[in-house]
């Protein structure tokens, strides 16, 4: 039977900082949420901050994948709270923020990946601008 990684094993095979690696997937998971929350506050930040932050959702969905379930089970409540928020704060961008390129050799889907494919509702006027412009 194959041995199943840890999360900081994953997280250092996929190149993440340090900082990324040390928190593991409950510093992902906490992340996330204070992304979230930065959204739900009207995102100040430049479009390369949310697709950095978009980026961990991710990792966060990658490093769900490779670990036990009762692993996941432990996080399961929180990121669906933070999920159901986001998706409250968030519409269809029409399109992967990576672009369809990217979207295609990633094999991300609107359905599986819906992060990468929906904007702010309110965000700094600069990033709305710029995901309009992708």
């Amino acid at each position: 039977m194959k041995r199943v990684k840890s999360d900081r094993e994953f997280l250092k095979e996929k190149g993440a900082a340090d900082h990324v690696i040390k928190g593991g997937l409950a510093g992902l998971v906490e992340n996330w949420e204070k992304v979230v929350a930065s959204v739900q506050q009207g995102y100040p930040l430049s479009l390369d901050d949310y697709l950095n932050d978009l980026d961990g959702r991710q990792l966060l969905e990658e490093t769900l994948a490779i670990i036990p379930e009762q692993e996941r089970q432990k996080y399961h409540k929180r990121l669906q709270r933070a999920d159901e928020l986001m998706r409250t704060l968030v519409k269809p961008a029409g399109k992967c923020l990576w672009g369809d390129p990217v979207a295609r050799s990633e094999g991300w889907t609107m359905e599986k990946n819906w992060w990468y494919f929906s904007r702010p509702i309110q965000a700094a006027p600069e990033v709305l601008s710029e995901i309009e412009g992708l």
